[in-house]
């Protein structure tokens, strides 16, 4: 005799969030805060308040991270900032590091 059984294999997927990298802006003496702002506001959807805010932090300690994204999105918004940034003639400046 045997089995008429069918063998039913059960699978587990486990979905991985993606890692998270900060974007990083750091003060200089040259960029205008009013660009700061801008920046803060077009590219990174900060409302006027947040963004003025931030930037302030910015600029009293020298850097400070401005949000918290995927690898994709950070390098995305970095490359808009910088590439505007250069064609304003500011030395700007931001990284992506590891959250």
């Amino acid at each position: 005799m045997g089995a008429s059984g069918s063998t039913k294999e059960q699978t587990r997927n486990k979905v991985k969030e993606p890692k998270r990298y900060n974007v990083v802006m750091f003060n200089d003496d040259f960029t205008s805060m009013e660009f700061v702002v801008e920046i803060l506001m077009d590219i990174f959807h900060l409302d006027a308040v947040s963004a003025e805010s931030t930037m302030l932090s910015v600029h009293k300690s020298g850097k400070a991270v401005i949000g918290t994204y995927t690898y994709d999105i950070a390098t995305t918004k970095v490359r808009l900032a910088m590439t505007r940034a250069r064609e304003a003639g500011f030395p700007f400046r931001m990284t992506v590091e590891e959250a």
